[in-house]
């Protein structure tokens, strides 16, 4: 199964560097190329195209949705990956993101509309239905994929 999942990776990794850092794929096509099931194309991109690796996945469903892929250009955001990471880590409470994205919004890195949505979208009324730890796991891969396509987005 990893063998498949490797050429998988080496392919769209190809694709995203011959495309300067972004790629569209259609899930279903590329299911077909490499004729296994659209859920391994799903777990190779969750598993190898992270945020922490320095990816932004963007996903369409429907009959023409695509899949987009972007690569941060780490150089250049090197800083805020390691900081997201070292703050966040794999589980983060809610108030620890709360205050995250607080000296955000103070440093413009996002604006208050962003903040708000983060909030919403992380807060324990929005995830009530987990136990607490994996509320905050879930938090904590949620958060930093926002806020790295709210930022990455801005510049």
């Amino acid at each position: 199964m990893s063998r498949i999942s490797d050429l998988i990776e080496s392919f769209l990794n190809e694709r995203i560097d011959e495309r300067k850092g972004t790629l569209e794929i259609q899930r279903n096509e590329m299911a077909n190329y490499f004729n296994c099931a659209p859920s391994q194309i799903n777990y190779v991109l969750t598993t190898r195209f992270t945020s922490d690796r320095g990816y932004v996945i963007e996903s369409r469903r429907g009959g023409g949705g695509f899949i987009k892929i972007m690569k941060i250009n780490l150089d250049e955001n090197d800083h805020l990956l390691k900081m997201l990471s070292e703050r966040i880590g794999d589980s983060v409470n809610k108030e620890g993101a709360f205050e995250l994205l607080e000296i955000l919004y103070r440093k413009s890195l996002i604006d208050l509309r962003i903040r708000n949505i983060i909030k919403n979208t992380v807060d324990d009324n929005t995830l009530s239905s987990l136990n607490k730890t994996l509320r905050d796991k879930l938090r904590a891969e949620i958060l930093k994929a926002a806020v790295i396509a709210a930022i990455i987005d801005n510049y």
